[in-house]
């Protein structure tokens, strides 16, 4: 998969392609959607499919003061868009030009001169252009004027949940990554540097990697069965780990951090960057009287995650093979 910066200058290679356009933020079973129809009209033409997103997200431009929402970082948001097979991943920044076009500007600059877009794939609710001047009714009129296709794909969802990244946040607020990971289509995963921590692990037997959640929605603090990716060369090893997202109460602590215990591992993760897969929650985070009494708590987590993570298929097999072609 290639990966794009800009609208201008672009590769021959990868012009001329069909475009599923949007924020794509967790890369759900609602823009698998959007994305499985622009890969089969791709088809169909014998052209590149591509995916057209933007880097950073509007919303942290226009509200970076705003609490923390995104459910995927941009190299996230690359891996599952690489599996879904995207020939190109165009991430533009989303500056403050950027984010004066007018809707005409936007197609016309980026869409028509940028990445020739022969056919142009959006979801039911997509919005464009200065001011949010740009609606699906909107790409049709312009679609006609520059002579490329348009598909507009309804909502998706099962029973009364439509799958959005809104029902997914509250489903991490409430401690459920399991019924995240079916609207995801995939296991709900954070991606991160390993920092320097306090080292207290080490000395009763469970050494963590620390790793800062910055720019995530933050799921319910407490401890989960995790799978913890390692970046090997071109592709990932996923190995078993329990975690705990809180604040560390027992000592005292108030920064909110990830701390993940990889299970039957040993190495040096230092300033390696991993990802963690959230598949189960285990239990709230809780402040203990003393050391002796957090180790056996530990103990039976890493127990329990053991049982959990047994019983479940990895990040890449259950959720990773839910491709949404309604």
């Amino acid at each position: 998969m290639r990966i794009l910066r800009s609208y201008k200058d672009v590769p021959e290679e990868c012009q001329g392609l069909v475009l599923a356009i949007g924020n794509f933020d967790g890369v759900h079973r609602g823009h698998q959607s959007v994305i499985a129809h622009a890969q089969e009209v791709a088809d169909k033409l014998g052209v590149p499919s591509g995916v057209l997103t933007f880097e950073p997200h509007p919303r942290e431009f226009f509200a970076p003061d705003a609490p923390p929402f995104r459910i995927s970082s941009m190299e996230t948001k690359a891996a599952h868009l690489k599996w879904l097979g995207v020939d190109v991943m165009a991430a533009v920044d989303f500056d403050l030009a950027f984010s004066q076009k007018s809707a005409e500007e936007f197609v016309h600059d980026v869409l028509v001169e940028g990445y020739g877009a022969v056919h142009v794939v959006v979801g039911y609710d997509f919005i464009f252009g200065h001011k949010r001047q740009g609606t699906t009714v909107v790409l049709g009129d312009f679609a006609k004027k520059y002579g490329f296709g348009l598909t507009v794909v309804e909502p998706v969802g099962e029973q009364t949940i439509i799958f959005s990244s809104t029902a997914i946040r509250e489903c991490l607020k409430a401690g459920d990554p399991g019924k995240a990971a079916s609207l995801l289509g995939h296991w709900w995963e954070i991606e991160g540097e390993v920092v320097e921590g306090d080292k207290r692990g080490r000395t009763i037997g469970f050494p963590t990697a620390n790793i800062p959640l910055l720019g995530y929605h933050y799921p319910k603090l407490g401890v989960y069965a995790v799978r913890v990716g390692l970046h090997n060369g071109t592709h990932v090893d996923w190995i078993d780990g329990v975690a705990n997202f809180g604040n560390r109460p027992t000592f005292d602590k108030k920064d909110v951090l990830l701390e993940v215990h990889l299970l039957d591992y040993s190495g040096d993760l230092y300033g390696q960057t991993l990802r963690v897969a959230f598949v189960d929650f285990i239990r709230p985070e809780v402040k203990f009287a003393g050391i002796e009494e957090l180790e056996k708590q530990i103990e039976l987590d890493a127990e329990t995650a053991r049982r959990l993570l047994s019983s479940k298929k990895s990040s890449q097999d259950k959720y990773a093979d839910k491709k949404v072609h309604s």
